[in-house]
């Protein structure tokens, strides 16, 4: 399988700038975030992605969004591969909300708030992120799936720490290294 941290989001380029959380919920993709975004297509050409699992925060949706179209694919929103949460930004938008800005897109999963209240302990996400494993282990479609995340879960789930816009491979039956 495919896992990507999400593009830079407006949230990244303010606190990356003053190391201060800016107080912005489901933040969007910053300027260089969507053009991040779109590079993906080219780079991600010939990885026979049949599938696109997306975390249902608006800086992941807005990642997987032109690798999808480009694959003519529907992203699939999954609440379990949803950031660790510690900041503003961690804040999700109802589903009302994110199916106006996203129709094609089915959030009937999602309960009102599919986030997490307060600080999420580590403990916490790598529950999350060995439930995903075990999913993606015995589910036979994970060499064409590509997985649209975050820092703090992929940290969990893939142990190691990415950059905005970063992708690497990951077998989920692999055991993991710490």
């Amino acid at each position: 399988m495919i896992v990507l941290r999400h593009c830079e989001s407006e949230f990244n380029r303010l606190f990356t700038a003053t190391r201060r959380d800016p107080g912005i919920s489901d933040p969007p993709l910053s300027t260089h975030g969507l053009a991040q975004a779109d590079a993906l297509v080219t780079a991600l050409a010939g990885q026979k992605i049949r599938r696109i699992l997306v975390s249902p925060f608006t800086r992941a949706l807005q990642t997987a969004a032109p690798v999808a179209r480009a694959l003519s694919l529907t992203p699939q929103v999954r609440p379990l591969i949803r950031e660790r949460a510690a900041f503003s930004c961690d804040i999700g938008s109802p589903p009302a909300q994110l199916a106006l800005q996203w129709p094609g897109l089915d959030f009937s999963g999602l309960e009102e708030q599919w986030w997490t209240e307060g600080v999420e302990t580590p403990e916490e996400v790598e529950e999350r992120a060995a439930l995903f494993r075990a999913e993606m282990a015995a589910d036979p479609e994970w060499p064409h799936t590509l997985v649209v995340s975050h820092w703090g879960f992929l940290v969990a789930f893939a142990r190691v720490s990415m950059e905005n816009g970063s992708w690497r491979r990951l077998d989920p039956t692999a055991p993991l290294t710490h």
